[in-house]
């Protein structure tokens, strides 16, 4: 197959210059630092050791909420969740009044980039562990794109591709494993090495982080097999970068009980019935965190009441910020009609839930280890190419997880 024309393109006011070599983006859900710290420090991970001297190895800031959807709309599409939309994975539809998952493309209000690229002439394949991601992540995307959750449904029509399991080698893994992660990034060397496509976002799952700290045995061979694919991906001469979608912290007692503020219970309690207490991180994989993370938003039925409750709020110990619908917009460069009328975040070990019946907790594995505020907004930002000049200014101010795809198509070496 003919090498791709190198061609410039634009999309939501950013302009990209791929190099004509492969270029794989990679999201690596709920990897913290300290992940990538346990297993480095413990020899698992020598190809990202020499990405990070070779290469370029610094901290971005997130978007918040520190959420799976959010963060990869926005590193799909390069720009906030105040340009593009998606405010949550969970949110109460301002049009009709109810409750719902945002996980459709409908509700994208920006161009990806993936799509912009595949109109510019390159190979485009998109290949995310979630299959609630899918549509977001391919939408207007004239290419491949699948997830491994449900890799043995692709067909050519409606996916850009079929036969997945024969292309990766491997049988289409269960969601809750280690191996719906590896799947993807063995899809992505499948496809890069078989030439069906050189412009790739791969994004993970986080099922091991909320399972395991960073030194447990099981995150360690977690990192270790990454670490291999990655520099298989490095050895088909990509050009790779990673970021992570959130970081993922403790959020338990001693006692190994999830450390929960059940908001909508308290807030009935001494406000009465006219508050209602949304969970963006509520989301289909409930074995992960039982829709409970440190972020949550509030829908009040008299704007009276906002004054008070936010004073109220801002007494506990356990709640970090409260911001109302105009600040928070301001502040978390959140889309204000998608938001509540006040926003809330908790502290690093603390999780907010609405009501104790809302919550499954029965669901969660071995404790609780969740994400959603602030104490996870600082990811990784890995580049396998020396940055010039500009790109290392940029590295070292305020660098954002959506700017990755800006990083490996304009800010490498020539």
């Amino acid at each position: 197959m003919s090498s791709p024309a190198i061609k410039p393109f634009e999309v939501n006011g950013r302009r990209y210059a791929p190099p004509a070599r492969p270029v794989a983006v990679i999201c690596l859900d709920g990897s913290a630092d300290e992940y990538l710290n346990a297993a480095l420090t413990r020899g698992r991970m020598p190809n990202l050791t020499k990405l990070a001297v070779h290469g370029h190895r610094t901290m971005a800031r997130g978007a918040l909420p520190s959420f799976t959807n959010v963060n990869n709309a926005s590193i799909i599409t390069g720009v906030a969740p105040s340009v593009h939309g998606i405010s949550g994975n969970f949110f109460l539809d301002p049009a009709t009044g109810a409750e719902v998952m945002m996980n459709s493309s409908r509700y994208l209000r920006a161009e990806t980039i993936a799509a912009a690229a595949a109109r510019a002439g390159r190979r485009v394949a998109m290949v995310t562990a979630k299959e609630k991601l899918r549509d977001i992540l391919s939408h207007g995307l004239d290419g491949i794109a699948f997830s491994s959750e449900k890799a043995n449904q692709a067909e050519e029509q409606t996916h850009g591709i079929s036969n997945v399991e024969k292309l990766v080698g491997q049988r289409t893994p269960p969601i809750y494993s280690a191996e719906a992660s590896l799947f993807v990034l063995q899809a992505g060397v499948a496809l890069i090495k078989r030439e069906a496509a050189d412009f790739v976002y791969l994004s993970l799952t986080d099922y091991i982080q909320h399972l395991h700290a960073p030194e447990a045995t099981e995150a360690l061979a977690f990192y270790a097999a990454i670490d291999e694919l990655l520099g298989q991906l490095v050895g088909l001469g990509a050009v790779v970068g990673a970021t992570a979608d959130h970081g993922m912290n403790a959020k338990q007692m001693l006692s190994g009980d999830p450390n929960v503020i059940y908001l909508e219970t308290f807030l009935h309690k001494e406000f009465g019935n006219g508050v209602r207490v949304i969970l963006p991180i509520t989301d289909p994989y409930v074995v992960h965190h039982g829709a409970l993370g440190s972020f949550a938003v509030i829908h009040l039925s008299d704007f009276k009441m906002l004054g008070p409750i936010k004073e109220r709020l801002i007494e506990f110990e356990e709640i970090t910020e409260v911001y109302d619908r105009k600040t928070a917009a301001r502040k978390l460069e959140l889309p204000p009609d998608r938001i509540g009328d006040l926003v809330v975040m908790s502290k690093r070990d603390v999780v907010i839930g609405r009501t104790p019946e809302h919550h499954d907790l029965s669901a969660l594995r071995g404790g609780l280890r969740s994400h959603g505020g602030r104490y996870e907004e600082m990811v990784p930002l890995i580049i396998s190419e020396p940055l010039n000049a500009e790109y290392v200014a940029k590295a070292a101010s305020d660098p954002r997880n959506f700017d990755i795809f800006d990083f490996v198509t304009n800010g490498i070496q020539s």
